[in-house]
């Protein structure tokens, strides 16, 4: 995605694009949650803003993955953020990380942003899983994960320091050329201890 040129989907489905100048990043900032589990700051002001979306446009150019934003369709307002993280590239997997601007919660919006971003993922021939990871608490995130075709793996126990504490997060993933829905039975339904 050469540019951040738009992954787009069709009807009234948020846009995912590249990142604008300031695109919102202090109203996420306000979620107090947002900038533990990602790289922007608290208390991300106007000044501040454009700052963290030159970072967010500099991820591809690093090789780190890709940042999108989140867009109205329409009127292109943001809605949040959506990445694609390189780091196990080599290994043929990736992590999608995204956050929903708390006026648009609810709405679909993070399911809408997985659907449009896997099947560029899969423009990336050596990718072959996808991964995310969620809090067990938060069960939208949870659900927008499942509605978009992730198949929930099970529990990761401290798996990940978020705000001074180990936190347990719940796995999910997409793997290439496995149809949504046709996964493996989760070892708990395999009657399985």
């Amino acid at each position: 995605m050469a540019g951040h040129s738009a992954v787009r989907r069709t009807g009234d489905a948020p846009a995912v694009r590249g990142p604008g100048r300031t695109d919102g990043a202090g109203a996420l900032d306000r979620s107090p949650y947002v900038p533990l589990i990602g790289t922007l700051p608290p208390s991300c002001d106007r000044a501040g803003a454009p700052a963290y979306i030159a970072r967010q446009r500099q991820r591809h150019v690093e090789g780190a993955g890709f940042s999108f934003a989140v867009a109205e369709a329409g009127s292109g307002q943001a809605l949040g953020m959506i990445g694609l993280w390189l780091r196990d590239r080599a290994l043929g997997r990736a992590q999608v990380g995204y956050a929903v601007m708390p006026r648009a919660r609810g709405q679909g919006v993070a399911t809408d942003a997985l659907r449009a971003l896997v099947p560029f993922a899969w423009t990336l021939p050596e990718l072959h899983r996808l991964e995310l990871h969620v809090e067990p608490w938060n069960i939208a995130s949870a659900s927008a994960a499942t509605s978009a075709g992730f198949a929930v793996e099970g529990l990761l126990r401290g798996y990940l320091e978020i705000g001074g504490r180990r936190r347990d997060l719940m796995s999910y993933a997409r793997i290439r050329d496995v149809p949504s829905g046709t996964e493996a039975p989760h070892p708990a339904s395999l009657g399985g201890a």
